[in-house]
């Protein structure tokens, strides 16, 4: 395979740059696996006397270990977008949920995992966050990829402690495989060894003949976005200037972009143009009026562009015939086809424009138009910040890592050690001592029954036994006062641990120290979420610029229910009054401070009981009550909480049928009442009319009158009635 061209003068700088740099940081990364080697639990023991000759110790006690795994946090802290403009509020919904699902997709449970136990033995380590491009579905290309950075494996400019925003550059030491480099970059390093083994691990001293150690050095070019420049050895594998920039393969002869597709060439090719193509500068040869496989411009659809062919295995440029590409960076995109938005806005394609020669005419003399179309220009958006984002523990002055909590108790570990090695000498020299005199003999085997021979009285008389036992108290007493120094000096105590606390009279008493242990430990997780609030940024960022394609998101409403979005990056797209687009990125990121509470099911269970037995939800007796209370817990995931809403929920359903039989039967004996009531009334007026005629017959005529106007009057009061009690009936439903 053959290698690319190396910039030999460039690699020069980068290497020389390389081990100046790590000789300035060659003090901090020998202390790394020293660090390391106290986690693991080191036998070795530091003379603390002159001329002490025990070096090791047969039995470890480590406190580094414990007071690491005591401090560690497996909560992933979770993303708060905040918009800076009202109008942007629905974005920074679109934001967070997304955030949301990368943590999901990606593997941060064992990211969080590394980070927690290397942070605070080293001082800190970092994240790296890179685009994907070969992780590609049916419907989209590329992905986010986040991964961590042990301290040894970053190489800071020497001098810059800030951040790593401030420096000039940083150098990362990567361990890949031979194969790995062949396929991403095309380079064959098969010859080229391992030159840094050190960098997979603490144990990683020995050389791999399948791995070599890739360098990548991130750097701010002049115009202020990040250049990338790596190398194995020798060999150059890439030199971008601007590597965060978009780039498209254009033709090396007319600038072209080169097409996605490629048709075979069927016939020969003639003076460098295959059939269908106009030599470069023919008048009207434009993308509108190339002709696409045959057919005439007036047959092909608007915005439709020409299709390249493959001559050999090159492919050849429909313009020009040429079939040499290059890489080119891009500033805009062009839109050729209208984009919809998710807000149902449109970003406009291509116009057709009519452009005049300025030196060709037609027969009238007229200057010869060309209709062609100019696209919409959109910029294509750059994060332009560095890839490398940097967790400390305790932040330190003039240090580029935090302080580390093994170098504060490596005194105590290395005290421990040689009093348990002292305790172990004194038991196992103590025992059980006989003395005999010379000319007396004692068999030594298993048996119960010794046989000794004195030989005479008084030789048995100098038999005796002694019983010697070494004290061990004050050892004790002082191993005990060490490990409470190296706890003291971290800031754990017996309540944090979860340990039998003498000092804590009542449960109010434990939760108190727990308590200010944990306001001890509050700066590591302020710079823990300060870390994952600039990761959040640099993922959004990314996504926004090389996610073409719109991504699926899914959150839950507030019942609980799943809903479905896309993530959009044209969303963030906005045209001032000039009609210039500029990219919406101004979001302010940090983390959920609620979130610990919210991943703690139990806790979160807990609270919402309290909150229906307080009332919080409503009267606790009332079926909307309850299905909110378990609607809530649903959310919470508990056991059964949605079979007991539905349950609920079909219960108030028979209920209010219930309710409204009720109502209807209860209207049917109000006609009732009311029929009976105008019978009542009609057989009443009747009587009243013959007794105002003086007791003669009333004619039939009068008699219905009477008798209608009694029941219109009747239905007149039912109705009123009924209006009445509709309202009533409403609200008990």
């Amino acid at each position: 395979m053959p290698r690319k061209k190396t910039d030999k003068q460039k690699l020069r700088i980068w290497q020389e740059r390389l081990q100046r740099n790590m000789a300035a940081y060659e003090a901090e990364e020998g202390r790394m696996d020293d660090r390391e080697t106290l986690y693991k639990g080191s036998m070795q023991i530091l003379p603390i006397v002159q001329g002490e000759r025990k070096r090791e110790t047969p039995h470890v006690r480590n406190i580094c270990a414990e007071l690491i795994e005591a401090q560690t946090d497996s909560n992933i802290p979770q993303p708060k977008v905040t918009p800076r403009r009202k109008q942007d509020e629905w974005r920074a919904k679109i934001i967070e949920d997304m955030l949301r699902n990368e943590l999901d997709r990606q593997p941060f449970e064992q990211l969080n995992d590394m980070m927690e136990r290397t942070v605070p033995i080293q001082g800190g380590a970092a994240f790296l966050v890179e685009w994907d491009n070969t992780r590609r579905s049916h419907t989209s290309v590329g992905e986010l990829a986040v991964s961590t950075l042990h301290p040894k494996q970053i190489v800071p400019q020497d001098g810059v402690y800030t951040g790593i925003e401030d420096m000039d550059y940083i150098i990362l030491k990567i361990p890949q495989t031979k194969e790995y480099i062949r396929r991403k970059y095309g380079v064959d390093v098969s010859d080229e060894t391992e030159q840094e083994p050190d960098v997979k691990g603490s144990d990683g001293d020995t050389t791999a003949d399948d791995m070599v150690t890739q360098y990548i050095a991130y750097y701010r070019n002049d115009e202020g976005g990040i250049g990338l420049y790596s190398w194995v050895n020798d060999t150059q594998l890439e030199d971008l200037e601007d590597y965060q920039a978009r780039r498209l393969r254009r033709c090396a002869k007319c600038g072209a972009v080169e097409p996605l597709e490629a048709n075979p060439a069927q016939d020969a090719a003639i003076n460098g143009l295959l059939p269908g193509m106009e030599p470069a500068g023919t008048p009207g040869a434009s993308v509108l009026e190339a002709d696409l496989e045959g057919q005439n411009q007036n047959e092909r659809e608007p915005g439709q562009r020409p299709t390249a062919t493959i001559r050999g295995n090159r492919k050849v440029c429909p313009y020009c015939g040429a079939s040499q590409w290059e890489e080119s960076t891009e500033e805009f995109e062009e839109v050729y086809f209208p984009i919809t938005r998710s807000d149902g806005s449109t970003i406009p394609g291509a116009t057709r424009m009519a452009v005049p020669s300025e030196t060709e005419v037609d027969e009238l003399g007229l200057p010869v138009v060309t209709v062609v179309e100019e696209p919409t220009r959109i910029p294509f958006y750059k994060p332009d910040i560095y890839p490398v984002i940097l967790q400390r523990n305790v932040s330190v002055y003039g240090k580029f890592l935090g302080d580390s909590d093994i170098d504060k108790i490596a005194d105590q570990q290395n005290t421990t050690n040689r009093i348990e090695a002292k305790i172990i000498d004194k038991l196992l020299k103590s025992g059980s001592y006989i003395t005999l005199p010379d000319d007396a003999s004692i068999k030594v085997d298993a048996d119960d029954m010794k046989v000794i021979r004195p030989g005479n009285a008084a030789t048995k008389a100098l038999i005796d036994v002694y019983d010697l036992q070494g004290n061990v108290e004050q050892d004790l007493v002082y191993l005990a006062q060490v490990y409470e120094e190296a706890r003291q000096v971290i800031g754990i105590t017996d309540s944090f641990q979860g340990r039998t606390d003498s000092t804590a009279t009542s449960g109010k008493a434990k939760e108190f120290a727990a308590a200010q242990s944990a306001g001890r430990l509050e700066s590591k997780r302020v710079m823990k979420d300060f870390t994952y609030s600039q990761l959040f940024e640099a993922m959004f960022k990314f996504k926004l610029a090389y996610a073409d394609e719109p991504r699926p998101v899914v959150s839950s409403n507030i019942r609980g229910e799943p809903e479905y979005k896309e993530f959009n990056r044209y969303d963030f797209l906005e045209q001032d009054e000039a009609g210039d687009w500029h990219w919406i990125d101004d979001f302010l990121f940090s983390c959920d401070t609620s979130a610990p509470l919210a991943s703690n099911r139990e806790a979160m269970w807990q609270e919402t009981r309290m909150n229906l037995q307080t009332g919080a939800f409503g009267d606790p007796t009332s079926l909307q009550t309850l299905i909110l209370f378990w609607t809530k817990m649903e959310m919470l995931h508990y056991p059964g909480a949605s079979e007991t809403r539905a349950y609920l929920e079909e219960e108030l359903q028979r209920q209010m049928m219930q309710q409204r039989m009720q109502a209807q039967m209860q209207q049917m004996q109000m006609q009732a009442m009311a029929r009976q009531r105008q019978t009542q009334a009609a057989g009443q007026a009747v009587q009243q009319v013959q007794q105002d005629g003086g007791g003669g017959g009333v004619d039939a005529a009068t008699a219905q009158a009477v008798i209608q106007q009694a029941q219109q009057d009747a239905a007149r009061d039912a109705a009123a009635n009924q209006q009445t009690a509709a309202p009533a009936q409403a609200g008990a439903v």
